[in-house]
């Protein structure tokens, strides 16, 4: 076992972060935080607290934070990130996999774009949690998995394949991919920044985040921004957190992301942990604290100790 499974969650979800932050920085006007975001976080909540997945609870919980905003009425290929804790949750098996995240694609308006991409970048996440990852038989795996589709991915994403093959540069993967689709753009320059730095988190991130002026002016920042966050992803639940450097862990740690939800490093530690304590079986006596009265129960402090739950791919399994 390379990695710790929970080290690999944890790498994921800040993994997309740092991407967003990092895409973020390079423009002074940005704004830190979106609402794409907010609705991970609150995904992963429901997750945890309810141990499956309900569309139902995942919109409740949005609109009492966010009254006023309806996350439904625009489709963005960040959607992707939203989708994110779904992937982590239901990595161990393809077809609860498929089924899930087609599933939580019900919230946003139907855009097989975005859903050929969710199931590309859910796919890869799986792969590498479980440890099956494989570069050069990856695409054409993840091909198979999206299936039948109206959409241009599985030409672009051959068309990675081939670049990669060639050991093409980063300028040319820019210049001979297609841009007519920017949901399909943003998912094929993600993939080729992971897998043409496989073993480098920083390289590849530093790639999706490249700023060359006049690509960043035709590719358009919110599109950068995806690109950087998929590849954090990406990278994030390949090389885990173990792979991510130290100076950028400080970063995000210190940044002020917003000043809701998604509030810092920590926080996104917490939430991977107890995400995969979830998913692994673990109870959590604290969310179901009337079946255990305080006389009579010995009860365990949460903060003598730290709650860490990790085995080797296939050997925790969920409830």
């Amino acid at each position: 076992m390379r990695y710790s499974l929970i080290n690999r969650f944890r790498g994921t979800l800040v993994g997309a972060l740092l991407g967003e932050m990092l895409a973020k920085d390079a423009d002074k006007h940005s704004q830190i935080g979106s609402e794409v975001d907010k609705i991970a976080v609150l995904g992963t909540k429901s997750l945890i607290e309810l141990g499956k997945l309900d569309l139902d609870n995942w919109l409740e919980r949005h609109h009492q934070k966010s009254p006023h905003l309806d996350i439904t009425e625009k489709v963005s290929p960040k959607v992707i990130i939203a989708t994110l804790p779904v992937a982590l949750f239901f990595h161990e098996n393809t077809i609860q996999l498929r089924q899930n995240l087609l599933h939580v694609l019900q919230i946003w308006e139907y855009d097989p774009m975005v859903r050929d991409g969710t199931l590309a970048v859910g796919y890869a996440i799986a792969q590498s949690l479980t440890e099956q990852l494989q570069p050069q038989t990856l695409i054409p795996e993840i091909i198979a998995f999206i299936g039948e589709t109206p959409t241009l991915l599985p030409q672009q994403l051959l068309k990675v394949y081939e670049l990669l093959n060639q050991g093409a540069g980063l300028e040319t993967a820019q210049a001979e991919l297609s841009k007519e689709q920017e949901s399909i753009y943003a998912v094929a320059m993600a993939f080729y920044c992971f897998l043409s730095t496989l073993e480098d988190f920083r390289l590849a991130v530093s790639r999706a985040t490249y700023k060359e002026q006049a690509w960043r002016q035709e590719t358009g920042f919110l599109q950068i921004q995806t690109i950087s966050a998929i590849t954090g992803a990406l990278s994030g639940a390949y090389n885990s957190t173990v792979g991510i450097p130290v100076k950028w862990q400080v970063l995000l740690s210190s940044a002020n992301l917003t000043a809701g939800e998604l509030a810092n490093f920590s926080q996104m530690l917490e939430l991977a942990d107890a995400l995969v304590a979830v998913w692994s079986g673990v109870y959590d006596v604290a969310l179901h604290p009337g079946k255990f009265p305080e006389k009579g129960c010995v009860r365990f402090d949460e903060q003598a100790a730290q709650l860490c739950v990790f085995a080797a791919p296939r050997v925790i399994r969920s409830r």
